[in-house]
């Protein structure tokens, strides 16, 4: 259900290409959610968190390519995705069997040694959602970057510096994660470390399973699935709006694909992410805290999901209710079983107690009622002659 959305997205192609507005609107909301999402993931510590807002981030990279008309490249990127994600949350998982439940990350460190093969399979998997070269999520994510770049979309060149920006934080909070639970000091209480082992095979060979493709499922399949006929017939896009077509001249195999990459800004400033990750969270762990009051008011805000959700609980939810309970006192309660089906019974009741009072059973009132009535009917023909 999470990627649902990007696959009937690409789905309903020929309604998107005919449309520049509607991609110009698929692809900001796109831009929007990769970064603000990436931005959010930094300040969490629940380990299962921050990989949730990395897969919201991911997210709208899909819908950034589709956005742009690179349909096919917002779909390989879900594919290559599921790999690596799906390793990312199952190592977490791992951790926290390790950890006896524990999910915060701030309770963890130096885990390295202790599950030394989830930390390999943890370290695969962040190098592909970073895009590291040679990764399955470098082919998928370097190619929708460079097809956002390649775009004539209107903005397409904000949303590329956008997109840029987001794969340095993205490399930042994933190293973050990486660094706080699996290096530096041990922060787990005696009893946890006691008892810290590498999880059962049941648990790690999942793991590896998922950890061969997160590597070679780009190489095998990027040709095919970006420049290839693999959508043949599923996805049409416009030649105007075909940044794929533009890119597909220039690929000459995965390998040369690999080595442009370099070219781009990408590469280095996912390589600075880690850098700066390392530096905040093991050679200077004592910024971050420093940083977090010294700019508490922008904390707040990443803490609190810039109060989308506080804005969801409080105007849309508490609104909804306060509209729903509106509806139900006045329309439902006072307008439909008030007045129309209680009222109708009520009036029913009041004319049926008036009229039950003309049969009295006596023999004058009835006699007195036609005597009335006939005087009225002979006023009405006096009237009318």
């Amino acid at each position: 259900m999470v990627t649902a959305g990007v696959y009937v997205v690409a789905r309903s192609h020929i309604l998107f290409t005919h449309s520049e507005t509607a991609l110009i609107v698929v692809g900001t909301v796109g831009c929007a959610t990769a970064f603000f999402a990436a931005t959010i993931g930094l300040v969490q510590t629940d380990i299962k968190r921050v990989l949730a807002y990395s897969t919201v981030s991911q997210l709208g990279y899909m819908f950034l390519g589709c956005g742009v008309g690179a349909f096919g490249a917002g779909i390989f990127h879900l594919m290559t995705h599921a790999f690596f994600k799906a390793l990312l949350f199952l190592a977490a998982g791992s951790v926290i069997i390790a950890m006896h439940h524990e999910q915060d990350i701030r309770k963890m460190g130096g885990l390295r040694k202790y599950l030394p093969i989830t930390y390999w399979t943890f370290v695969i998997g962040t190098l592909a959602l970073i895009g590291f070269p040679g990764f399955a999520g470098f082919f998928s994510k370097d190619a929708l970057i460079e097809a956002v770049h390649a775009s004539e979309t209107p903005g397409h060149m904000l949303a590329y510096w956008a997109v840029l920006l987001g794969v340095f934080v993205t490399s930042l909070y994933s190293f973050r994660l990486l660094f706080v639970v699996f290096h530096g000091e041990e922060r787990m209480d005696h009893h946890t470390k006691e008892h810290l082992h590498e999880t059962p095979a049941v648990v790690w060979l999942p793991l590896i399973a998922l950890a061969i493709p997160s590597v070679i499922i780009g190489w095998l399949t990027v040709d095919r699935a970006l420049f290839g006929d693999w959508f043949k017939g599923a996805i049409f896009v416009l030649s105007e709006h075909d940044p794929l077509r533009e890119l597909g001249a220039e690929f000459h195999g995965p390998l040369e694909f690999t080595i442009d990459a370099f070219k781009s800004p990408a590469v280095y400033l996912a390589a600075a992410g880690a850098v700066v990750a390392w530096f905040l969270y093991l050679k200077r762990s004592d910024l971050p805290a420093r940083w977090q009051q010294q700019f508490s008011g922008l904390y707040r805000v990443l803490a609190n999901k810039y109060y989308f959700d506080w804005f969801n609980e409080n105007v849309l939810a508490r609104g909804g209710r306060l509209l729903g309970s509106f509806f139900w006192k006045v329309g439902d309660q006072t307008l439909i079983d008030g007045a129309l089906v209680n009222g109708s019974a009520k009036t029913v009741g009041l004319v049926a107690s008036i009229a039950r009072n003309l049969q009295s059973g006596y023999l004058y009132h009835y006699a007195f009622a036609m005597i009335v009535g006939l005087a009225a009917l002979v006023g009405w023909l006096v009237f009318r002659t």
